[in-house]
């Protein structure tokens, strides 16, 4: 299996052309970074007025629960049917997918934010407008963007199932191997789903490292372990 594997990666035409692994990947990427984005435009701005103040938290983790639940498929599958096969239903899916990593990391940032901090600035006679601009998002940084890590994760896995439904990318690879029972290119639009789940993890990863000081990401592993 795995000689075939090999086989099929190797084979240039497999690479090539509008339905080839690299026209796919891209529409892959640009699927997961769209829906990704989308779901920030939403959960961002939600979880930081919850998280500076304190008003529907009880939401946070209703939501957040509730929308993990979901089974994907059957989401995308309702969407579908409700507003016909398309690239939009199936984007839909990945978006409300999203959204709860998103928001919780957000949340619990600008929450978890050190109350010395925010107490001194209060002190300095900073408005709440200062105090959250200034000290609660700097210091939610980190998990800001490990939220929408997690959230770029699940997005890439599960953006391979709403090919199901329409959408390209990877997913429909595996799909047009498993319509004909070809396992070796099921299996290898696996193995490049899963390369470019690690290839943005590590995109994510530096970004962080860029963005945010060494300071609040020791702080943050230290939170993280308690």
């Amino acid at each position: 299996m795995i000689g075939e594997i090999l086989t099929w990666l190797g084979d240039p035409a497999h690479w090539t052309g509008p339905g080839g692994v690299l026209v796919q990947t891209f529409r892959h990427l640009y699927y997961c970074v769209l829906s990704v984005a989308a779901a920030g435009l939403i959960a961002l701005p939600l979880g930081i007025y919850i998280g500076h103040t304190g008003r529907g938290a009880v939401l946070v983790v209703g939501l957040g629960n509730a929308m993990r639940a979901l089974p994907t498929l059957g989401l995308v599958t309702l969407l579908v049917l409700g507003f016909g096969i398309g690239v939009a239903p199936a984007l839909a899916g990945l978006v409300i997918l999203a959204i709860p990593a998103v928001l919780s990391g957000t949340y619990a940032g600008v929450r978890n934010a050190p109350p010395d901090a925010v107490d001194a600035a209060r002190g300095m006679g900073m408005t709440p407008r200062q105090v959250l601009w200034q000290v609660e998002l700097p210091t939610a940084l980190p998990l800001v963007l490990g939220g929408i890590r997690s959230a770029m994760l699940q997005v890439v896995a599960t953006a391979a199932v709403a090919a199901y439904v329409g959408l390209g990318g990877l997913g429909r690879i595996l799909l047009d191997g498993l319509k004909v029972s070809d396992y070796a290119q099921m299996a290898s639009a696996a193995i490049v789903i899963a390369v470019l789940a690690v290839l943005l993890d590590l995109v994510l990863a530096g970004l962080t490292r860029l963005l945010v000081p060494r300071g609040l990401q020791l702080a943050a592993r230290r939170g993280g372990n308690h």
